[in-house]
C-alpha cells in the first residue's frame, strides 16, 4: 500500500518550512553575515509571518526567539494537519511533545549536516569564496570554536567535529527517548 500523496504533500512543505525558519534563527544565533544571498533569501522567505510574531514577542539578549516559536507552530500544523487527513487523533500534551521533539531534531539535523559540509569544505576547497561555502562555515564556526575549548586542535588536526558528532547523536537519542 502506497503512502497517500496528501500526507506527503503537507509532511514535505512543513518539514521544508520548519527547516527554513530553524535555519534562519541559527544563522541569526551564529551572526552569520546578513547580506550573504542565501542569507538574504532565507530572510525573505520567513519575514511575513515573523513580523507579527517579532513584535509580540521578547528578544533574550541578542537572539530573536520569534523564528523558534514560528518553526514549533509550523511543526505543530504540520502534524496536526498530517493526523487531520490521516484520521487519527492524539491527545494535545502528546501532539505539543512531538512537535517540540520535531523542532529540536530539526535543529539537531540541521547542525549535524552543517558539520559534515564544513568538514568536507574545508578539506576540499578550504579558500572558496562562494556564498554557500561561507555561509556553512560561518554558521559553524561558533560550535567548533566552542567544541575546540574542550579539545584543542592536536598538530594541526582539529578534533572538534568528532565530539560536536558525539554530542549531536546524544542528544537525538535523548530526544526520541523522551518522546517513547
Amino acid at each position: 500500500m502506497g503512502q497517500d500523496p496528501i500526507l506527503l504533500i503537507i509532511r514535505t512543505i512543513g518539514e521544508l518550512y520548519a527547516f527554513i525558519v530553524v535555519l534562519r534563527f541559527l544563522l541569526q544565533l551564529a551572526k552569520v553575515d546578513f547580506y550573504n544571498p542565501i542569507s538574504q533569501a532565507v530572510a525573505r522567505l520567513t519575514s511575513i509571518p515573523l513580523a507579527p510574531l517579532q513584535r509580540v514577542i521578547p528578544r533574550a539578549g541578542s537572539v530573536d526567539l520569534s523564528a523558534l516559536v514560528l518553526a514549533y507552530g509550523v511543526k505543530l500544523l504540520t502534524l496536526f494537519l498530517l493526523l487531520l487527513v490521516a484520521g487519527q487523533s492524539l491527545p494535545i500534551t502528546s501532539l505539543l511533545l512531538f512537535a517540540l521533539a520535531g523542532l529540536l531534531n530539526t535543529l539537531l539535523t540541521i547542525a549535524f549536516w552543517a558539520v559534515i559540509g564544513a568538514v568536507i569544505i574545508s578539506w576540499i576547497a578550504p579558500n572558496n569564496y562562494h556564498p554557500a561555502p561561507q555561509l556553512l562555515l560561518q554558521l559553524t564556526e561558533p560550535l567548533f570554536a566552542l567544541a575546540r575549548k574542550v579539545i584543542p586542535p592536536i598538530g594541526g588536526l582539529d578534533l572538534s567535529p568528532i565530539l560536536i558528532f558525539l554530542a549531536i547523536q546524544i542528544m537525538q537519542s535523548q530526544v526520541s527517548r523522551l518522546v517513547m
